[in-house]
C-alpha cells in the first residue's frame, strides 16, 4: 500500500527450480513493487512468501541475499566516483581484496559476454556498460533465485544473446529467474512460464512459448496494441539540425572522441542512428544538446543559427528539445515533484507564459501544474496522485511524463536518447506515435536508439554510429536489418577519414 493506492493485490504465483519465469505487466502494473518484495527493498502489508516450502521474512536485500536471491535493478545502485571493482566489492558479504575482486569481474565478464573494465570510473561509463557492471555483480553473488529487471533493455542483441546462454547455464543448473521484460520475442523465444499482472493483480498466466507478442501484449493491456500510424508524412527540404565536421575530444581514457560528423535533419523528417552501447552516443547527444561545447561554432547549427559554442539554454530557445537516455538524475530528479520537474525544463524556456515579472523571472505555478497535469494525461502517466515525486513513478511512467514535457513545448527540434528504454509495448507505441506525429507536425526528430526494431519502425532515414564515426544515412524503406546490423559492427564504415554525410 502506498497512502490509497494498493500496488499489488493478492498475488498468487509461483517460481519453480530450474525455471525462467516471465514476470510482464504495463509500466506501474506492480512488478518492481512485487519484485522489491522478495528482494528486501519494500515489506508486504499481507501473505506470505515461501522459499523451499519454508516460509520467510526477508527484511533486508542482505537478508534476501542471505537466502539466496539476487536481483538486477532497471534503475542503476552505482556510485560514480568508484570504479567497477570497487563498486562490485562493495556488495559483496566475503571479505575480499578490490584486485581480487577484479580479477574475479574481468572472469566472468569474458565467460558471459558481457565485456567491462574492472579499473573504469563509473560515472565514466554509458548506460549499457553500467548495466553489464550489474549483471556481473548480481552474477558473483552466485544467487539460487536471480531476479532481473528489465536485463536486455540496454544490451545489443548479440549481449542479450550471450547473456541467455547465462541464464539457461543457471536454469541447467537447478537455479531459478525471474525475468521482467517487455521485449516480448525474447520472453517468447527463452521463458518456461509467463505470469501477467494489470493493475497489481494476476490476470493470466501462460506458456509464452505458445502465444505471439500480440496476444502477451493485448494480455497485459487489456485491449489491443496497435502499430503506429505513419501515415501524412511531409519531409521539408528545410534543414533544422545540421552537424559539420563535429569532432570532440575525449574527455577520459574511457570516453569516445567524435571524429568529423556531419548530418542533416530536415523538417517533417525522423532519422534514427543505431548503434551499439558505448560507440559516443553519449556523447553526441551531449554536443548537440550543448551539454558539450564545440570549438567551432558551426560545428552545430539549429534553425540556421550557428550553436557550437551556445550552451543548452540558448539552444532551448531557438526551438529545441531534448530527452537524455537516463532518466533518473539526468531527465528528472527523482527527489522532485512532477510540477518541479517540468520547471527544470521550462525555466529558460521561450514560452512567455510560463514567465513573469521581468528580470526576477517568476514562474507561474498554476501554469505549471496545469502543464503538469497536460502532459500526464496526454502521455497516460500512471501516478499515485496529482502532482507525486518523480521517484514514486516506475520507469517506463516517468520516461512517458519526460517525453511528454518536452512534446508539450512543441518544439521545431527535438533530440531523443533512446526514447523506449525499459517501457512495455503500449507504452512504446505511445511514445513512438508522439515522435511520429510532432515530425508530420513538421519538426525535424533525431532519434539515437540500441533498439533497431525502434529504429526501422519511425526512420525515415537511418545512420550508424561507431567509434565515434557516423554512417551515410540509409533509406529506412529500402536498408535491410544485415546492412544496419554490419554497420553497427564497424563492417563499411570510413572510421580513418572524414565521411560526408548530406
Amino acid at each position: 500500500m502506498f497512502g490509497d493506492f494498493t500496488a499489488n493485490k493478492n498475488i498468487d504465483f509461483d517460481i519453480k527450480p530450474g525455471e525462467i519465469h516471465a514476470l510482464l505487466g504495463e509500466n506501474g502494473a506492480g512488478k518492481s513493487t512485487l519484485v522489491k518484495m522478495l528482494y528486501g527493498s519494500l515489506q508486504p502489508t499481507s501473505g506470505s512468501i515461501r522459499i523451499d516450502g519454508d516460509e520467510v521474512e526477508i527484511t533486508s536485500p542482505g537478508k534476501a541475499r542471505a537466502l539466496g536471491i539476487g536481483m538486477v535493478f532497471q534503475h542503476f545502485s552505482l556510485f560514480e566516483a568508484l570504479s567497477v571493482a570497487e563498486n562490485i566489492a562493495l556488495s559483496l558479504a566475503e571479505d575480499i581484496s578490490v584486485s581480487e575482486v577484479a580479477r574475479r569481474a574481468s572472469e566472468y565478464s569474458e565467460r558471459y559476454g558481457l565485456p567491462l573494465n574492472p579499473e573504469a570510473i563509473i560515472g565514466d561509463l554509458s548506460v549499457g556498460e553500467r548495466q553489464r557492471v550489474e549483471i556481473v555483480r548480481c552474477l558473483l553473488q552466485e544467487p539460487k533465485l536471480l531476479i532481473l529487471d528489465e536485463p536486455t533493455s540496454v544490451l545489443t542483441p548479440q549481449e542479450a544473446e550471450n547473456l541467455f546462454k547465462t541464464l539457461n547455464q543457471l536454469k541447467s543448473e537447478g537455479r531459478s529467474i525471474l525475468f521482467i521484460s517487455h521485449r516480448l520475442e525474447e520472453v517468447r523465444t527463452h521463458c518456461d512460464r509467463a505470469t501477467i499482472l494489470r493493475f497489481g493483480e494476476v490476470i493470466a498466466s501462460c506458456d509464452p512459448r505458445e502465444e505471439t507478442a500480440a496476444s502477451l501484449a493485448n494480455m497485459m493491456v487489456g485491449s489491443t496494441v496497435r502499430n503506429v500510424d505513419r501515415s501524412s508524412r511531409n519531409v521539408s527540404s528545410d534543414v533544422v539540425l545540421e552537424l559539420n565536421r563535429l569532432s570532440l575530444s575525449a574527455q577520459t581514457q574511457f570516453s569516445v572522441p567524435l571524429s568529423e560528423i556531419n548530418l542533416k535533419v530536415h523538417a517533417g523528417e525522423i532519422v534514427g542512428v543505431a548503434g551499439i552501447a558505448g560507440n559516443g552516443q553519449s556523447e553526441l547527444f551531449e554536443a548537440i544538446c550543448g551539454e558539450r561545447i564545440s570549438i567551432k561554432s558551426d560545428s552545430v547549427s539549429i534553425g540556421g543559427e550557428r550553436v557550437g559554442k551556445l550552451g543548452i539554454n540558448k539552444r532551448r530557445k531557438l526551438g529545441a528539445a531534448f530527452i537524455p537516455e537516463e532518466r533518473n538524475g539526468h531527465g528528472a530528479i527523482a527527489a522532485f515533484k512532477l510540477s518541479d520537474n517540468m520547471l527544470l525544463a521550462r525555466h529558460a524556456s521561450d514560452d512567455q507564459k510560463f514567465q513573469k515579472g521581468g528580470r526576477l523571472r517568476l514562474i507561474w505555478q498554476d501554469m505549471i501544474q496545469s502543464a503538469t497535469s497536460r502532459v500526464s494525461e496526454a502521455m497516460d502517466v500512471r501516478k499515485s496522485g496529482v502532482n507525486p515525486y518523480a521517484a514514486s513513478l516506475s520507469g517506463g511512467n516517468l520516461q512517458k511524463f519526460i517525453v511528454g514535457r518536452e512534446l508539450d513545448r512543441s518544439p521545431s527540434l527535438l533530440v531523443v536518447n533512446q526514447p523506449s528504454w525499459g517501457v512495455d509495448a503500449g507504452a512504446a507505441q505511445r511514445i513512438r506515435q508522439a515522435l511520429i506525429d510532432l515530425a508530420a507536425a513538421g519538426s525535424a526528430v533525431l532519434v539515437l536508439s540500441q533498439d533497431l526494431d525502434e529504429i526501422l519502425e519511425i526512420s525515415d532515414r537511418i545512420a550508424v554510429l561507431f567509434d565515434g564515426h557516423l554512417s551515410e544515412p540509409l533509406n529506412a524503406e529500402t536498408a535491410s536489418r544485415e546492412d544496419i546490423g554490419l554497420l553497427m559492427a564497424g563492417v563499411g564504415m570510413a572510421t580513418g577519414e572524414a565521411k560526408h554525410v548530406a
